[in-house]
Protein backbone atom coordinates (compact mmCIF):
# COMPACT_ATOMS: atom_id res chain seq x y z
CA UNK A 1 0.00 0.00 0.00
CA UNK A 2 1.33 3.44 -0.93
CA UNK A 3 2.02 6.00 1.78
CA UNK A 4 -0.13 9.09 2.22
CA UNK A 5 1.42 12.48 1.55
CA UNK A 6 -0.09 15.53 3.30
CA UNK A 7 0.83 17.86 0.44
CA UNK A 8 -0.82 15.62 -2.15
CA UNK A 9 -3.92 15.33 -0.01
CA UNK A 10 -4.05 19.11 0.37
CA UNK A 11 -3.66 19.53 -3.42
CA UNK A 12 -6.49 17.07 -4.02
CA UNK A 13 -8.80 18.93 -1.61
CA UNK A 14 -8.00 22.27 -3.22
CA UNK A 15 -8.65 20.79 -6.68
CA UNK A 16 -11.97 19.30 -5.56
CA UNK A 17 -13.20 22.60 -4.16
CA UNK A 18 -12.10 24.60 -7.20
CA UNK A 19 -13.55 22.15 -9.75
CA UNK A 20 -16.82 21.55 -7.90
CA UNK A 21 -17.40 25.30 -7.71
CA UNK A 22 -16.51 25.77 -11.40
CA UNK A 23 -18.07 22.68 -12.96
CA UNK A 24 -20.46 21.24 -10.38
CA UNK A 25 -20.48 17.76 -8.90
CA UNK A 26 -21.40 15.93 -12.11
CA UNK A 27 -18.94 17.91 -14.23
CA UNK A 28 -16.06 17.00 -11.95
CA UNK A 29 -14.41 13.65 -12.58
CA UNK A 30 -11.64 11.90 -10.68
CA UNK A 31 -9.34 12.37 -13.67
CA UNK A 32 -10.02 16.15 -13.71
CA UNK A 33 -9.37 16.30 -9.97
CA UNK A 34 -6.12 14.36 -10.37
CA UNK A 35 -4.95 16.57 -13.23
CA UNK A 36 -5.74 19.78 -11.32
CA UNK A 37 -3.99 18.41 -8.22
CA UNK A 38 -0.94 17.28 -10.20
CA UNK A 39 -1.32 13.63 -9.21
CA UNK A 40 -2.41 10.44 -10.94
CA UNK A 41 -6.02 9.23 -10.68
CA UNK A 42 -4.72 6.20 -8.76
CA UNK A 43 -3.29 8.57 -6.15
CA UNK A 44 -6.72 10.11 -5.57
CA UNK A 45 -8.07 6.65 -4.72
CA UNK A 46 -5.42 6.26 -2.01
CA UNK A 47 -7.15 9.07 -0.14
CA UNK A 48 -10.79 8.55 -1.13
CA UNK A 49 -12.82 5.47 -1.99
CA UNK A 50 -14.90 7.35 -4.58
CA UNK A 51 -16.11 10.82 -5.52
CA UNK A 52 -19.09 10.74 -3.15
CA UNK A 53 -16.93 9.78 -0.15
CA UNK A 54 -14.42 12.45 -1.17
CA UNK A 55 -17.10 15.13 -1.27
CA UNK A 56 -18.53 14.03 2.06
CA UNK A 57 -15.15 13.92 3.81
CA UNK A 58 -14.06 17.30 2.48
CA UNK A 59 -17.44 18.87 3.28
CA UNK A 60 -17.33 17.59 6.87
CA UNK A 61 -13.73 18.69 7.36
CA UNK A 62 -14.32 22.23 6.18
CA UNK A 63 -17.73 22.70 7.78
CA UNK A 64 -16.11 21.64 11.06
CA UNK A 65 -13.27 24.08 10.39
CA UNK A 66 -15.73 26.97 10.13
CA UNK A 67 -17.37 26.16 13.46
CA UNK A 68 -14.02 25.50 15.17
CA UNK A 69 -12.77 28.87 13.94
CA UNK A 70 -15.85 30.68 15.25
CA UNK A 71 -15.85 28.85 18.58
CA UNK A 72 -12.14 29.59 19.08
CA UNK A 73 -12.91 33.29 18.73
CA UNK A 74 -15.76 33.03 21.27
CA UNK A 75 -13.74 31.41 24.07
CA UNK A 76 -13.95 33.33 27.34
CA UNK A 77 -16.80 35.54 26.08
CA UNK A 78 -19.52 35.82 28.72
CA UNK A 79 -21.21 39.04 27.66
CA UNK A 80 -24.06 38.69 25.16
CA UNK A 81 -23.31 41.95 23.39
CA UNK A 82 -19.66 40.95 22.89
CA UNK A 83 -20.70 37.43 21.84
CA UNK A 84 -22.83 38.77 18.99
CA UNK A 85 -20.23 41.37 17.95
CA UNK A 86 -17.43 38.81 17.79
CA UNK A 87 -19.52 36.13 16.08
CA UNK A 88 -20.70 38.53 13.36
CA UNK A 89 -17.24 40.03 12.80
CA UNK A 90 -15.37 36.73 12.76
CA UNK A 91 -17.88 34.95 10.52
CA UNK A 92 -17.62 37.83 8.07
CA UNK A 93 -13.80 37.67 8.20
CA UNK A 94 -13.84 33.89 7.66
CA UNK A 95 -16.10 34.20 4.61
CA UNK A 96 -13.95 36.96 3.11
CA UNK A 97 -10.63 35.20 3.75
CA UNK A 98 -11.77 31.68 2.82
CA UNK A 99 -14.18 32.37 -0.03
CA UNK A 100 -13.78 29.14 -1.97
CA UNK A 101 -14.00 26.93 1.10
CA UNK A 102 -17.01 28.87 2.37
CA UNK A 103 -18.84 28.66 -0.97
CA UNK A 104 -18.09 24.94 -1.23
CA UNK A 105 -19.49 24.24 2.25
CA UNK A 106 -22.44 26.55 1.65
CA UNK A 107 -23.25 24.88 -1.68
CA UNK A 108 -23.44 21.44 -0.10
CA UNK A 109 -24.94 22.37 3.28
CA UNK A 110 -28.43 21.55 2.03
CA UNK A 111 -27.46 18.28 0.34
CA UNK A 112 -29.62 15.50 1.86
CA UNK A 113 -26.81 12.93 1.84
CA UNK A 114 -24.63 15.26 3.90
CA UNK A 115 -27.39 16.65 6.10
CA UNK A 116 -28.18 13.20 7.49
CA UNK A 117 -24.99 13.37 9.51
CA UNK A 118 -25.42 16.84 11.04
CA UNK A 119 -25.84 15.53 14.57
CA UNK A 120 -22.43 13.84 14.32
CA UNK A 121 -20.62 17.12 13.67
CA UNK A 122 -18.83 18.34 16.77
CA UNK A 123 -18.69 21.97 15.62
CA UNK A 124 -22.45 22.48 15.43
CA UNK A 125 -22.92 20.43 18.61
CA UNK A 126 -20.47 22.68 20.45
CA UNK A 127 -22.17 25.81 19.13
CA UNK A 128 -25.52 24.43 20.31
CA UNK A 129 -24.03 23.79 23.77
CA UNK A 130 -22.72 27.35 23.91
CA UNK A 131 -26.11 28.74 22.92
CA UNK A 132 -27.82 26.55 25.54
CA UNK A 133 -25.41 27.84 28.22
CA UNK A 134 -26.11 31.42 27.21
CA UNK A 135 -29.86 30.80 27.39
CA UNK A 136 -29.50 29.14 30.81
CA UNK A 137 -27.51 32.16 32.05
CA UNK A 138 -30.29 34.42 30.72
CA UNK A 139 -27.92 36.11 28.26
CA UNK A 140 -29.82 35.04 25.14
CA UNK A 141 -33.59 34.78 24.80
CA UNK A 142 -34.93 31.25 24.91
CA UNK A 143 -35.44 30.69 21.18
CA UNK A 144 -34.69 27.40 19.43
CA UNK A 145 -31.02 27.05 18.53
CA UNK A 146 -31.78 26.53 14.84
CA UNK A 147 -33.50 29.92 14.80
CA UNK A 148 -30.69 31.57 16.77
CA UNK A 149 -28.09 30.19 14.36
CA UNK A 150 -30.14 31.31 11.35
CA UNK A 151 -30.56 34.81 12.77
CA UNK A 152 -26.88 35.09 13.74
CA UNK A 153 -25.23 33.62 10.64
CA UNK A 154 -27.52 34.03 7.61
CA UNK A 155 -27.52 37.85 7.51
CA UNK A 156 -23.73 37.91 7.82
CA UNK A 157 -23.41 35.52 4.88
CA UNK A 158 -25.86 37.59 2.83
CA UNK A 159 -23.84 40.75 3.41
CA UNK A 160 -20.43 39.11 2.91
CA UNK A 161 -21.23 37.48 -0.44
CA UNK A 162 -23.03 40.47 -1.95
CA UNK A 163 -20.73 41.54 -4.79
CA UNK A 164 -22.74 44.72 -5.40
CA UNK A 165 -21.81 46.24 -2.06
CA UNK A 166 -18.32 47.59 -1.39
CA UNK A 167 -16.42 46.42 1.70
CA UNK A 168 -16.88 49.76 3.49
CA UNK A 169 -20.65 49.53 3.04
CA UNK A 170 -20.61 45.90 4.15
CA UNK A 171 -18.91 46.88 7.41
CA UNK A 172 -21.57 49.54 8.02
CA UNK A 173 -24.32 47.01 7.31
CA UNK A 174 -22.69 44.54 9.71
CA UNK A 175 -22.60 47.15 12.48
CA UNK A 176 -26.29 47.83 12.02
CA UNK A 177 -27.08 44.11 11.77
CA UNK A 178 -25.14 43.47 14.98
CA UNK A 179 -27.24 46.07 16.76
CA UNK A 180 -30.47 44.56 15.38
CA UNK A 181 -29.40 41.09 16.55
CA UNK A 182 -28.51 42.38 20.00
CA UNK A 183 -31.90 44.04 20.37
CA UNK A 184 -33.73 40.95 19.12
CA UNK A 185 -31.78 38.22 20.92
CA UNK A 186 -30.35 39.53 24.19
CA UNK A 187 -32.31 39.30 27.43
Amino acid sequence: MRRRDDEKEKSIKEAVIKLILQEGFHGTSISKIAKAAGVSPATVYIYYENKEVMLQDIYIEYSEEIFEYLLSKLKNVNCGKEFIEILVKEYYIYIKENGEIFHFVDQFSSCPALANQCSQHTGISNLNKLLDEMKTKKILKDFRNDNLIAILLSPVKKIAINQCIEDVQQVELLKEMTMIMQIALLV
